[in-house]
């Protein structure tokens, strides 16, 4: 694992992306941190990371398009499969690789909090919470970003699919609250929803009828549990936007509340999206 670690952070390093990825965050964190902190002698940080939360929708990405997609076109993992390593062992590297090269810049940032308490008298504790926050939230964007990549050979079409999914979790709360509350709509919802997912399982096997029947299988509980009780349906799908929401945990962070049910939700969808694309890489494994 650990030399499938090193490759990947060599890689991002020899080529553009780890430095667009590092020059795009310190750029914008500098700007606002500049025009706020510095300039208006706002004596907070946590709003920065706030302002710059919608820098995921690109530097994800870019980031994590190349992870898995980049040897699927080039036809490198055949290597990979070679290698007496589990699955697991080599996404986890890549994975440590993806922190790594999100994490060098934050340690950058970590150090605008100290710049601030020179002028005046800065809450370090919830700064630093804020950024540790910030950690959590695009390790787990970069769980999601290296989980679509497993799904295709284009970094193109990884990197679309991704933008496209980053700007839905951006906008889950705004999508929460246009959804009607009423039974049908959330039925309805819950339905394109199940497939959604169907299409993700079938990207996932390459097997029509596995994708069909699990989603038939989860439309047929949507269809019995909406028969059973229709008014449990009413605002379910929007509560369901709301406890996906990975932004709107962050924002506790950013009220200097340190959340630590947060945190383990983070963690779980790391393992989650890590689980997943072990099973995709594994199933071209074997096929």
């Amino acid at each position: 694992m650990l030399a499938i670690y090193k490759r990947e952070v060599k890689a991002y390093y020899l080529n553009m992306p780890g430095y667009i990825f590092a020059t795009f965050l310190l750029l914008i964190t500098g700007i606002f941190f500049s025009l706020v902190n510095l300039k208006q002698q706002y004596p907070s940080f946590e709003p920065i990371l706030n302002l710059i939360g919608f820098i995921f929708l690109l530097i994800v990405p870019i980031v994590t398009m190349r992870s898995i997609a980049e040897d699927r076109g080039l036809k490198t993992d055949q290597l990979l499969y070679s290698l007496p390593l589990s699955g697991w062992k080599i996404i986890l590297g890549k994975y440590f690789a993806l922190c790594t090269v999100f994490i060098l810049p934050v340690l950058i940032i970590c150090l605008y909090p100290l710049i601030m308490s020179m002028f005046g008298t800065v809450s370090l504790s919830s700064a630093y919470g804020a950024i540790l926050g910030f950690v959590f939230l695009g390790c787990a964007l970069m769980s999601i970003g290296m989980f679509i990549s497993s799904l295709t050979e284009s970094q193109v079409i990884a990197a679309v699919i991704c933008f496209a999914a980053m700007l839905v979790l951006f906008l889950m709360n705004m999508l929460s609250v246009s959804v009607p509350a009423t039974a049908v709509a959330s039925l309805i919802a819950l339905s394109a929803l199940v497939l959604l997912l169907g299409v993700v399982v079938y990207f996932m096997t390459k097997d029509f009828w596995i994708a069909a029947m699990s989603a038939l299988l989860c439309e047929t509980v949507i269809m019995f549990f909406y028969i059973q009780n229709k008014d449990a349906f009413s605002g379910l799908f929007t509560r369901v936007l709301q406890w996906f929401s990975v932004f709107d945990r962050f924002n506790l962070f950013i009220s200097g509340i340190f959340d630590i049910s947060a945190l383990i939700y983070f963690l779980s969808i790391i393992c989650v999206f890590n689980f997943l694309t072990v099973q995709s890489f594994e199933r071209r494994r074997w096929s």
